[in-house]
């Protein structure tokens, strides 16, 4: 009996480790689909947050209900939308911005007065890509912008698109989505990844999974291929 106690510890002990050890994130958050924290780590710790950013300047246009089949230089402004989601381009993101209604800082101002409205007591925004290292969240913050953005069609859109597929001229243009597993498995209702050196790898999203509906913000992974294993084995195992 006393080795069986003796071996299911050193069990314990081992799952316990590696669940630590697979995790290279500064912070991260698990929580349910109401947005209750099921576990988290240093998950009020404010840092910069790259281009989950652009998740908060698509809302702030499309709730400025502009026209969506509008050009913005040669792509739509549905389109481009989709590429600043999707692709995370900071070209799209930046064009959302200068032609929201009265220019980028106004787009910007909206950004951070949507971001008081959610009680996101700890999230500033200085422009729309997260290029800037002054973009700035908390993983609590994250999943209250999280779970506003599930409500929006093009955002949910985005989250099942493997590739963005834009016509130009007499071409086709095709921009994959960064985070690779989209469309291979799981029902994602919200994905949007970031990057820079600042940052680390991150990710905010919300997935369906066989234990519930689940939504997890990494951030500060150790690079860009991290983060979406640390994020999968969070919604995995919690």
């Amino acid at each position: 009996m006393r080795i069986i106690f003796i071996m299911a510890m050193i069990v314990a002990c081992v799952s316990t480790y590696a669940k630590d050890l697979q995790i290279t994130a500064t912070a991260w958050l698990v929580a349910d689909g109401y947005g209750n924290t099921i576990e988290s780590q240093k998950s009020t710790e404010q840092r910069s947050i790259a281009s989950i950013s652009k998740l908060m300047t698509v809302l702030v246009v499309l709730d400025a209900k502009q026209n969506l089949k509008e050009l913005l230089e040669k792509r739509t402004r549905e389109d481009t939308i989709q590429l600043a989601l999707v692709h995370s381009d900071n070209h799209a993101a930046d064009l959302l911005c200068a032609h929201y209604i009265g220019g980028k800082d106004e787009c910007i101002k909206a950004m951070n007065l949507k971001a008081a409205e959610l009680g996101m007591i700890d999230t500033h925004f200085v422009e729309p890509t997260g290029l800037s290292v002054f973009n700035v969240s908390t993983a609590n913050d994250l999943v209250k912008l999280v779970l506003n953005a599930s409500n929006y069609e093009e955002v949910r859109k985005a989250a099942v698109t493997p590739q963005v597929k834009i016509h130009l001229k007499k071409k086709w243009l095709i921009f994959n989505n960064t985070n690779p597993i989209i469309g291979k498995k799981y029902n994602f209702i919200v994905s949007k990844t970031g990057y820079i050196r600042a940052s680390g790898g991150c990710i905010a999203l919300m997935v369906d999974t066989d234990i519930g509906r689940r939504i997890v913000v990494v951030l500060g992974s150790k690079n860009t291929h991290t983060r979406i294993p640390e994020a999968e084995f969070i919604f995995e195992n919690y």
